[in-house]
């Protein structure tokens, strides 16, 4: 019987931590607990609307700033498929399935299902990084939105809390490099907005 030797034991960074965490989710309201567990579900699709009204902002903006609009979903796209081969190579089992929790908020996800980085904290960090570069309001928004989620994922029960720290680390490096490389198709934005594709990208 062969023994599979993960590279990373998450339980000894914060795994006290993570356990207050998630007794004090425990002791919230039904109500309190059903609001964070729907956000960590189904949040990501805020910051897919705020990317979409970032586009249509940037209509009016100058060539580099479509750029980077119009690059936004591939950028977060990006950073979650590295972020997804990071956690292949780490390796690290989620602390719902290690640690006496209790009842999750969230369902516990398979074995195989890796913890570090987070996923959806990845994605909403990249996002909140894009939207900064291009429009600050919206970028603002994205960031509190951005620090919510992370939030929740460790409340759920289905994150340590260095999981969702490695995740937010990750996302801003990985959104702000990309979105400064977006800046050089400024040049095929100008192509675009001469052509049958101009309602697209200008106003």
């Amino acid at each position: 019987m062969t023994r599979t030797v993960l590279a990373l034991d998450g339980s000894r960074i914060d795994g006290p931590l993570y356990l207050d965490v998630t007794a004090l989710a425990h002791r919230a309201p039904y109500a309190v607990g059903e609001a964070v567990a729907t956000w960590s579900a189904y949040g990501l699709a805020v910051f897919a609307a705020l990317m979409l009204a970032g586009w249509w902002r940037a209509r009016r903006a100058a060539e580099p700033v479509m750029a980077v609009a119009l690059a936004a979903p591939v950028i977060v796209v990006a950073a979650f498929a590295l972020d997804t081969a990071l956690k292949s190579v780490l390796r690290e089992p989620r602390p719902c399935q290690v640690l006496p929790a209790g009842a999750t908020l969230e369902a516990c996800p398979a074995a195989g299902d890796w913890s570090m980085p987070s996923n959806h904290t990845v994605i909403a960090f990249a996002a909140a990084a894009v939207l900064w570069r291009y429009d600050r309001r919206l970028g603002a928004i994205a960031a509190l939105a951005a620090v919510a989620m992370g939030a929740s994922r460790v409340l759920v029960g289905v994150h340590y809390p260095h999981d969702v720290l490695a995740g937010a680390l990750l996302g801003l490096v990985l959104g702000g490099l990309m979105a400064r490389a977006a800046l050089l198709a400024a040049p095929l934005v100008a192509v675009l907005r001469s052509g049958r594709l101009r309602p697209l990208v200008s106003a």
